[in-house]
């Protein structure tokens, strides 16, 4: 997985601009902002992938003490500019030492910021996150979901009653084929988990896909994991009713 690839995508003038001017949560943001919003209040939180600061906005008044990290010197300059009065740091979630075990109530990882570093980086985030985390603390992040992609890479599944519609899902596909020409639907439908070439800005990004299931065993140190639906806000329970959403959001409690 080309990780620094990434991280330059992540630092083009053009990209920390658009993330800058973003300001709404997405709707399971707005669903786990609700269901924590009587407890923010006595929360230390820690913003990884802060990005432009979109989550700033809504949670950093929420909380009794924030902090925004980003692995992007440019997003994070953006994240001052933005909000004088707040705290941001460059930082890597891979390594954290900055921060000492147990300094959190709530860490949030979102817009599937996971998704653009290596399996094995990927992981040792989690366990970065379990650290620092205090027990009775929350973890939230967002990861992209293998079986939607499975479902974009079957040519059935791009046919619609529109043929503007279909054309248009139809290029998307022979994109998404001519750039992952490693791919098979036959390979995806027996992977746990791929890297993907997709169309996040303009195909410039490889993506980190993962099935629901297996993302849960991930979390194997967490206490107790829910799913949410990215489009709907919507607790999911059946991880195979899991397919329509592109990516999905998990909320993680840290065991007491």
């Amino acid at each position: 997985m080309a990780d620094t690839e990434n991280q330059r995508t992540y630092a083009t003038r053009r990209i920390v601009r658009h993330y800058a001017a973003l300001r709404e949560l997405q709707p399971a943001e707005q669903t786990i902002f609700n269901l924590l919003r009587d407890r923010l209040p006595k929360m230390q939180m820690l913003d990884i992938g802060v990005g432009g600061g979109r989550t700033t906005l809504h949670f950093a008044p929420a909380v009794a003490s924030y902090i925004g990290i980003d692995s992007s010197a440019k997003m994070i300059a953006a994240c001052r500019q933005r909000f004088a009065d707040r705290v941001f740091e460059c930082g890597d979630a891979r390594a954290m030492p900055q921060f000492a075990d147990n300094s959190f109530d709530f860490v949030l990882f979102s817009f599937n910021g996971l998704d653009y570093m290596p399996h094995a980086d990927r992981l040792r985030v989690l366990q970065e996150v379990r650290r620092i985390c205090r027990p009775g603390g929350y973890f939230c992040f967002s990861s992209h979901n293998l079986q939607a992609m499975e479902q974009m890479f079957c040519w059935k599944n791009q046919l619609s009653r529109n043929p503007l519609t279909t054309y248009s899902n139809l290029v998307m596909l022979l994109l998404l084929r001519g750039l992952n020409r490693s791919i098979s639907p036959r390979r995806l439908k027996a992977a746990d988990h791929a890297v993907i070439r997709d169309e996040s800005h303009n195909f410039r990004l490889q993506t980190y896909y993962v099935r629901p299931q297996v993302q849960i065993q991930q979390l194997a140190a967490f206490q107790t994991s829910w799913i949410y639906s990215w489009q709907s806000g919507l607790e999911i329970t059946d991880s195979a009713d899991a397919s329509p959403d592109l990516w999905l959001y998990y909320l993680c409690t840290i065991a007491a």
